[in-house]
């Protein structure tokens, strides 16, 4: 009788047979347990983490389990001229802070965790997303994206959007306890001629917002009076996914048009479209638009879910996708990979 190892043979059958009777050959040659395997793989979703959940020490007990953590950092350090895996083992937090260190250090977070889940027998996904900046590892990892050109775009992406505004001019705020509506409607009345706009649908109730700074301060004093439970402004530098990243996201294109894109090998739901992407030219597209557009992530869990993801896990530092997960849709199970124990609970999801 012939030995099944996997998705992989189970692919080739899909193939060669088509749909039904590949299930049949399969079954008949005694490869159930494979296939069952194989199933939940077609009802895995993996997502990525952006910009919040870098921390110091991060992925060390990873590293010390697979090679390949160190590896990917040793790439990225190559292309950027300075040891990441320092910076993200020894800080200080305030410089792990600092956009220009956050993105390629977030990236290649995402795909050393990619890789060890691939090492530890982890299947591949059916669908994948990311969280803004985690939408460049999605694309890393669906293979549109080289590794090394990854690390040099997020490196000019966070130079620019640095660069969009003055130090202390933009802000971000998170608003807790209103609907998507109220707080497009509170940003709205608290422009005044400035910029704030709603621009991280994270979960219900939970929505960041982002623009000038005193519009930012006047948008959360009138969420507080429409009531909101809470308006916390954030520690960031930079007021990501508004109108005041339109200039930077015209310069980040031009960095886009020379840099090799390839189609995906696997599903990538867009941040902006909430729909995955179908070729090069709409990844591009995707990429500069995100700069200055709301990421959609409610809607893209919904999407995920909609076309048959029934378990999710998050691929990188924290499990913050994971908990925001849980709040859109409590039907789906959800692990992430953080550390080696971690790894091990999430691998028992597709078992």
């Amino acid at each position: 009788m012939p030995t099944y190892t996997g998705q992989s043979v189970a692919l080739s059958a899909l193939s060669y047979f088509g749909v039904v009777p590949a299930l049949q050959h399969l079954y008949n040659a005694g490869a159930t347990w494979h296939m069952d395997k194989w199933r939940k793989a077609l009802t895995l979703a993996m997502v990525f983490p952006g910009q919040g959940s870098q921390s110091i020490g991060m992925q060390a007990d990873l590293a010390q389990e697979f090679p390949e953590v160190l590896e990917v950092y040793a790439e990225a350090s190559e292309q950027l001229g300075f040891d990441l895996w320092q910076a993200a083992q020894a800080g200080p937090q305030e410089k792990l802070d600092e956009t220009e260190i956050t993105q390629p250090v977030m990236l290649s977070a995402g795909v050393a965790a990619w890789k060890a889940w691939h090492k530890a027998g982890g299947p591949r996904p059916a669908q994948l997303a990311g969280h803004s900046l985690g939408e460049y590892t999605a694309l890393v990892c669906a293979g549109a994206l080289e590794f090394a050109d990854a690390i040099r775009l997020v490196r000019k992406r966070a130079e620019l959007m640095q660069s969009a505004v003055p130090a202390g001019t933009g802000a971000m705020a998170a608003l807790l306890g209103l609907e998507d509506d109220a707080v497009i409607e509170v940003c709205q009345q608290a422009a005044a001629g400035e910029v704030v706009s709603a621009v991280n649908f994270n979960a219900p109730g939970q929505v960041v917002i982002a623009g000038d700074k005193s519009a930012v301060e006047r948008a959360n004093e009138m969420a507080k009076a429409a009531g909101a439970k809470r308006a916390i402004m954030l520690s960031v530098s930079v007021p990501s996914h508004c109108a005041l990243m339109t200039n930077a996201a015209a310069e980040l294109m031009t960095a886009l048009d020379s840099t090799r894109i390839a189609d995906t090998a696997i599903p990538v739901v867009s941040n902006v479209d909430v729909l995955p992407y179908s070729n090069s030219a709409e990844i591009r597209d995707g990429l500069y638009r995100q700069v200055f557009s709301p990421v959609r992530w409610v809607e893209s869990i919904r999407y995920l879910v909609s076309n048959g993801a029934d378990q999710l896990v998050e691929c990188g530092p924290g499990k913050v996708l994971a908990g925001l997960t849980r709040r859109i849709d409590r039907s789906l199970a959800t692990g992430f990979v953080e550390n080696p124990e971690s790894l091990s609970k999430a691998l028992q999801l597709s078992v």
